[in-house]
């Protein structure tokens, strides 16, 4: 039986593909950037605002986690931005990720809510 253990490396903002590079300085100029990791399928990116960002392994954005803070709105799709902002006016939405075909928005209430590839409503967890 053979076991693999993955680790991440560290690697500079530079390395990231440009892709990567761009989303980071558009949606968090001037947060400093406190670490680059590197795996097998991703790179994790780690800011000083507390703020983690996963990016596939061609540079397009995986998941913004910005702890109790809100994701900018600029990451999130025009559809699921209108939804969050209608049907729950008094939240934020405080992470997002794009995998497997699905929107995952988790809002500041613990509520999860998914969305398909079209970016339409499909159901909500609360936890």
């Amino acid at each position: 039986m053979n076991l693999f253990a993955f680790t991440d490396k560290p690697i500079t903002f530079s390395q990231l593909p440009e892709k990567a590079q761009q989303f980071v300085n558009k949606h968090f100029d001037g947060v400093k950037v406190l670490s680059v990791q590197m795996d097998d399928n991703e790179y994790e990116v780690k800011l000083a605002d507390g703020t983690e960002i996963d990016f596939y392994r061609d540079g397009d954005w995986k998941s913004v986690d910005c702890g109790k803070k809100a994701v900018p709105y600029t990451i999130v799709p025009e559809p699921i931005k209108t939804y969050v902002l209608t049907k729950y006016p008094k939240n934020i939405i405080v992470s997002i990720s794009y995998e497997h075909g699905q929107y995952e928005a988790e809002l500041d209430n613990d509520i999860e809510l998914m969305f398909d590839n079209n970016k339409v409503f499909i159901y909500e967890n609360a936890d």
